[in-house]
């Protein structure tokens, strides 16, 4: 598999950024591909893993990472490959749904092997965060979903969805500072769309950005709608705390919320939020917001029992490991 690796350089004195990358290789066929994650705040504390979409990076989370580990949280944020710090295939055709969701497990639950974590997801975020969840539901001790989905083909998208589908895959030149400025109510400065810019030195370094629109599963019979459904199966049985964030301007998923807090028995009673005149990039519109959030479900699961690795040093102590 052909790949592209983003040199260093690009991303020297991004505004709000002060993050060291570490990296992991990730199975690609035959071969590896090295893909990067923040990872910040004390080891031993409950992890909250923030997933990115399309066609941001964990730049998206700039806002979010220093004050959530100021509460005291481990924060884990990866780069999906073929975006941020990750390598980038070449070909349109080496990205899948289902080749996404095996790059993303084989980093947080073989090799960080993450446990009682709390998932944060947005945009394809959820649609591979959730997927996740559904796959390893006992390492997840909540989910804090946000503009988000988990489509099964079943629906029609609306036509703010199929209009940005058709976009992507035609536009010669796909502009992702200015994709991300476009869908994000506040106006972000011009450094800051370079930040979004700087993953992609040219088109080559793409293939990634433009396919995952076209991955979504609008019909029944697409490729990973079954598998969807099949998760649905799983969420439809979650009773952990699940918690919707969306917001109320944009223009793909507002009103999506409905879904998630009817169909998974989690979310009955939870602290669920609109963001008021926040876009489809939340983390931007709405950084403050989110944190506090985030940082009310990490402490409300500490305070209501304690934490595995905390049972399993009792249990020992007891004489009880065996």
């Amino acid at each position: 598999m052909e790949s592209l690796r983003t040199p260093d350089d690009r991303f020297d004195q991004l505004p709000g950024w002060a993050w060291q990358p570490r990296y992991a290789p990730v199975a690609a066929g035959d071969a590896q591909l090295r893909m990067a994650y923040v990872d910040e705040g004390p080891a031993a504390a409950r992890c909250v893993l923030l997933l990115h979409g399309e066609p941001t990076w964990s730049y998206l989370y700039r806002h979010m990472i220093g004050p959530l580990t100021a509460l005291g949280v481990r924060v884990i944020a990866p780069d999906l490959i073929g975006f941020g710090r990750s390598d980038k295939p070449v070909r349109l055709e080496d990205y899948s749904y289902a080749q996404h969701l095996s790059w993303l497990s084989e980093l947080v639950i073989e090799r960080l092997d993450l446990r009682d974590a709390v998932l944060f997801c947005q945009d394809w975020g959820g649609l591979l965060g959730l997927r996740l969840v559904a796959a390893n539901p006992e390492r997840f001790a909540a989910v804090i979903a946000s503009n988000t989905m988990l489509p099964t083909g079943d629906h029609d998208p609306g036509p703010a969805f199929r209009a940005w589908r058709d976009y992507s895959q035609s536009v010669e030149q796909l502009p992702i500072g200015r994709i991300v400025a476009g869908a994000a109510r506040r106006e972000l400065a011009p450094d800051e769309i370079a930040g979004y810019d700087a993953p992609f030195p040219d088109e080559r370094f793409k293939a990634g950005a433009r396919r995952f629109p076209a991955l979504v599963p609008i019909t029944p019979d697409d490729p990973e709608a079954g598998r969807n459904r099949a998760a649905w199966k799983v969420l439809s049985g979650w009773k952990k705390p699940f918690v919707c964030a969306f917001g109320d301007s944009d223009p793909i998923t507002a009103g999506g919320d409905s879904v998630l807090r009817k169909l998974i028995p989690g979310a009955a009673d939870q602290p669920h939020v609109t963001l008021s005149g926040v876009g489809h990039f939340s983390q931007e519109d709405a950084a403050e917001q989110l944190v506090d959030l985030i940082g009310s479900v990490a402490q409300r699961l500490d305070t209501e029992a304690p934490r595995r690795s905390e049972l399993d040093v009792s249990f020992a102590d007891e004489g009880g490991g065996g």
